[in-house]
């Protein structure tokens, strides 16, 4: 039986997935769930919010978790790790991978669907994604100090493909571009960090989200799916869920189904494995 998770997907989404690709668990429990077993904590929860943003303006205009407040949350874990000896709660904390995906919100929703950006100041989006990096940064240094050493570190997807913006026909190539832009920011910024004293003894990696995925929409046919235009579900097309989720590459209007995940995964768990070994 399937129960609610809060999760926007079908089943498990793209961290999940992960985890299990690494060897880990099938499932992150959430950092905030109201008793996490032991085991769980030794292993990892997730500390993401639906809808949440890097911008902290982001998290504000959908009234969700804060960057502060994820955060808040990671030392509010590493404290529970109490459960376990001290040099063993510090080696969890080093060499765990933290799986982190920030600025998709931000630009869907800060820059393109409120233009909250541009009212701030952030006139063009290359203003704005330089701003959003160095949020990243930031927040990364925050993990960073309190013990994080090992970051995989997921690009945006290609926002001018999702069903949104493909409901009045083909692919925005203005919002890829942007994606592309603060990806590229995102692959330099992997490369040069970890070679700053403020990061020093860090292993960075980039997850390649944009052409993974990109690969899969233009060729969907060839990876066993149907429909790579519309969501499963929660669009003007499809009020009631599809019957076969699975068939789709998107389960809503922005987010891909958990096979779609499931696709993208394989290539870049491996990308992962060597970027942190």
């Amino acid at each position: 039986m399937r129960i609610p998770t809060g999760r926007f997907g079908n089943g498990r989404v793209f961290s999940d997935i992960i985890a299990e690709g690494l060897g880990i668990k099938k499932t992150l429990p959430p950092s905030r769930k109201f008793f996490i077993a032991p085991s769980d904590l030794k292993t990892g929860v997730c500390f993401a919010s639906g809808g949440a943003g890097v911008d902290p303006v982001t998290s504000r205009l959908l009234r969700v978790l804060k960057p502060s407040d994820q955060i808040g949350d990671y030392k509010k874990y590493i404290m529970k790790l109490k459960v376990v000896a001290p040099t063993q709660a510090k080696s969890i904390i080093a060499n765990a991978v933290y799986l982190v995906s920030q600025g998709n919100n931000d630009i869907g929703i800060s820059f393109f669907m409120t233009r909250s950006a541009f009212m701030r100041g952030y006139l063009t989006g290359g203003m704005y994604i330089t701003k959003l990096t160095s949020w990243n940064k930031s927040f990364m240094k925050q993990m960073y100090d309190q013990g994080a050493r090992k970051f995989a570190v997921m690009g945006v997807i290609p926002f001018g493909c999702v069903p949104m913006t493909r409901i009045l026909g083909r692919c925005n190539m203005f919002a890829n571009i942007l994606a592309e832009r603060y990806n590229a920011k995102l692959k330099n910024g992997v490369k040069t960090w970890p070679r700053e004293a403020g990061f020093r003894g860090s292993k960075f990696v980039y997850v390649d989200m944009f052409n993974t995925l990109m690969d899969v929409i233009n060729n969907y046919r060839k990876y066993g799916f149907s429909n790579a235009n519309n969501g499963c579900c929660c669009m003007p097309t499809a009020i009631v869920p599809c019957i076969n989720p699975h068939s789709h590459v998107f389960y809503d209007f922005v987010h891909p189904s958990e096979r779609a995940y499931k696709t993208i995964s394989k290539k870049l768990v491996q990308d992962i494995k060597r970027g942190l070994a």
